[in-house]
């Protein structure tokens, strides 16, 4: 290549990215070539010439070469097509792919490369509507003499040149970030359905994130909290873990109550341990099991149930305890809410409303299911356990209702 500062530089598509970067380099004054399948693709681009008639001629007018096409059936064609890059390509080349495409492809297109001497960077790009202002981030993977030789051309157009690592790096960071910001989005649509079905301006939902958060920290909050190895460390994992569940479970129950699906919540809560990175909860060792199922008792039904447990080694009563809550209720695949209705549903074909005002009352009692929750679930299993059954079901989530219910004093 020549000197940094007389670099050549050429663009194989003229869309909103590569238009703005061929604007940003003919700002900065940087040689550049052009090729675009519409003839006049360049007329409303400040200072960038007229496209050139192939790939081709851009490549062989050129040192290092920018490809903002679509797909990867197009970077395929303009990098090793008849009249593609490589046709006239000479070594020494390098041939930049700002186009989001697998990871497969990258390494196809490298290849092609290789075998003609030239040079081959992924780059991812972001955001893409800031092209033609110097303001986008160019994401790269590939080795790093290749790196260095096309970063002057690359800083002409990019505010900031990230190199993520060898190739395909590039790419991959890319995609993981359109993850953050597509998951986003639907975090955001969700939460908007949420906010409005409770009566809220979505408006109002806007302004409390800009004012709280203006600069958007919040969102990669938990890739800063990890650490060298990056994880999460414990401690800090058990601190939030209980936050986390009782807020999720808190926007579960708002939805269930407002009919608002809300199935990226529930992946989020099914997930708090894995996510703060905690794993699945782990077994306890058999020296502390009964302790832990007697903790879960308490998370089930209230704090303080299982003072009434009595203590006399009896073996269903100690099995109930380091069996039924330790190992089951203790797992992490359902929320203690997931598990209450299900057993609700069970006990329900029983007909002993004593065990149904329970079973009711710790829903209450943990604030995970309202009142008018559990009478809409009395009406429902009436009808697959039938009315007697139903009725018996009706009368325990009545009187559970009753005893959680504060009582007015008389006038």
């Amino acid at each position: 290549m020549t000197d940094d500062t007389d670099a050549r530089a050429g663009v194989v598509g003229l869309g909103m990215i590569g238009g703005g970067v061929a604007v940003s380099l003919a700002r900065r004054g940087r040689a550049l070539a052009v090729y675009d399948i519409r003839p006049d693709a360049s007329a409303h681009l400040a200072g960038v010439p007229g496209p050139l008639g192939s790939p081709a001629e851009v490549a062989a007018a050129s040192d290092v070469v920018m490809v903002a096409v679509v797909n990867a059936g197009q970077a395929r064609e303009v990098i090793g097509g008849e009249r593609g890059l490589l046709s006239a390509a000479r070594p020494g080349l390098t041939v930049v792919l700002l186009a989001t495409v697998a990871l497969p492809v990258v390494h196809e297109l490298a290849g092609m490369c290789a075998e003609r001497g030239v040079g081959f960077l992924d780059c991812g790009v972001t955001p893409g509507d800031r092209a033609a202002e110097n303001g986008m981030v160019a994401i790269l993977g590939g080795d790093r003499p290749t790196v260095d030789a096309a970063v002057p051309v690359l800083e002409d157009w990019a505010r900031k040149v990230v190199h993520c690592g060898p190739l395909g790096a590039g790419m991959a960071t890319k995609i993981a970030r359109n993850v953050v910001t597509y998951g986003g989005w639907r975090s955001v649509s969700e939460a908007a359905a949420l906010a409005g079905a409770a009566g809220v301006d979505p408006e109002r939902l806007a302004e409390v994130i800009d004012t709280a958060d203006p600069e958007g920290h919040t969102l990669l909050q938990l890739l800063r909290m990890r650490g060298p190895d990056g994880t999460l460390p414990a401690a800090v994992g058990g601190q939030i873990e209980p936050l986390m569940t009782k807020d999720l479970d808190a926007a579960r129950e708002l939805a269930a109550s407002l009919g608002v699906e809300a199935p990226l919540t529930d992946v989020a809560r099914t997930q708090v341990r894995r996510t703060l990175d905690l794993g699945d909860r782990p077994v306890p060792a058999a020296d502390d099991l009964h302790r832990f199922g007697l903790e879960m008792m308490d998370r089930v039904y209230g704090p303080g149930f299982s003072s009434a447990v009595p203590d006399t080694g009896e073996p269903f009563t100690e099995e109930t305890v380091d069996y039924l809550f330790a190992r089951v209720w203790g797992r992490p695949g359902l929320s203690v809410r997931d598990r209450r209705l299900l057993t609700l549903g069970v006990a329900a074909t029983t007909g002993r409303q004593e065990l149904i005002r329970i079973i009711a009352g710790g829903g209450l009692v943990n604030d995970e299911l309202t009142p008018d929750q559990l009478r809409e679930a009395a009406l429902h299993l009436a009808v697959y356990v039938g009315w007697c059954n139903g009725t018996a079901t009706h009368t325990g989530i009545t009187a559970a209702i009753e005893a959680h219910t504060p009582q007015q004093e008389p006038s």
